[in-house]
C-alpha cells in the first residue's frame, strides 16, 4: 500500500486537532496532534508576546522538525495537525511584522527555517481549513483554554491574511482548500465522510465532491 502523508494546516481554533484525529480513525492513518500544552513559553506568551515570542517560537520549530522527522519514518499513513512552514512562515512572519521579534532574531531564526526546511520532504496533500474571525473567536470561547482567552479578533485577522498568501503562494504540493463556517464534522457525519472523501479523491487525482448536508 502507498503511504500518504496530509497536513491538515489553519488558524487557531479552526478545528485542525479535531479533524486530524476523526480522520485517523476513519481512515486508519496515525495521527500526529500538535503539542501545544507541552510549550513551557505559551501562557508567557498569550500574556506578553513582545518577551516570549521568539523563545515561543523556537519551541515551536524545533518540536515541529521533530515530529515531521517522525512522521517521515513511520511505517503507514499520517496526519499531520499543523506543519512547520506555518511556524515559520505565517505566527514568526506575523510576530516579526508587529515587531514582537526583533529584526536580528527574525534573521537568525529565517536563517535555520530556510536552510532545515530545505531538506524536509513535503506532504503529498495540505488540507486548508478556513474559517471567519467570529467562527474562531466562538470555537476558541467554546474549548475554553485558559491561555487563549486573551486572543483578539485583530490577530485572528492577521493571521487569516498570513495564511490565505502562503497558501496563495505554497507549491511544494497540492493544497485542497475547505470553509468550515458551515460545516460541522464533529456533529454531523456526512459532514466528515465527505471531508475524507474529497482527500482520497484528491490524492488520487480525481475530480473534487460537494459536502452534503
Amino acid at each position: 500500500m502507498q503511504k500518504y502523508f496530509v497536513a491538515i494546516t489553519g488558524n487557531i481554533g479552526v478545528g485542525k486537532s479535531s479533524l486530524t484525529t476523526l480522520l485517523a480513525e476513519r481512515l486508519g492513518w496515525q495521527p500526529f496532534l500538535e503539542t501545544v500544552v507541552e510549550n513551557p513559553y505559551l501562557a508567557d506568551f498569550y500574556t506578553d508576546m513582545r518577551r516570549w515570542s521568539f523563545h515561543s517560537q523556537i519551541f515551536f520549530l524545533a518540536r515541529r522538525l521533530h515530529d515531521h522527522r517522525a512522521l517521515m519514518e513511520h511505517p503507514t499513513s499520517v496526519l499531520q495537525d499543523r506543519t512547520v512552514y506555518e511556524d515559520a512562515e505565517i505566527f514568526a512572519q506575523n510576530l516579526h511584522r508587529r515587531g514582537f521579534i526583533s529584526e536580528r532574531d527574525w534573521k537568525s531564526y529565517w536563517d535555520l527555517y530556510k536552510s532545515v526546511a530545505l531538506l524536509l520532504p513535503p506532504p503529498n496533500l495540505v488540507v486548508y481549513l478556513q474559517a471567519s474571525v467570529p467562527t474562531l473567536l466562538k470555537r476558541i470561547a467554546l474549548r475554553g483554554r485558559d491561555f487563549e482567552r486573551n486572543i483578539s479578533a485583530e490577530y485572528l485577522g492577521q493571521l487569516n491574511e498570513l495564511y490565505d498568501e502562503w497558501v496563495a503562494g505554497f507549491n511544494l504540493c497540492p493544497v485542497l482548500t475547505i470553509a468550515t463556517d458551515d460545516i460541522d464534522f464533529m456533529q454531523k457525519p456526512p459532514h466528515l465522510d465527505t471531508i475524507a472523501t474529497h482527500i482520497e479523491n484528491r490524492l488520487r487525482g480525481k475530480d473534487i465532491v460537494r459536502l452534503k448536508e
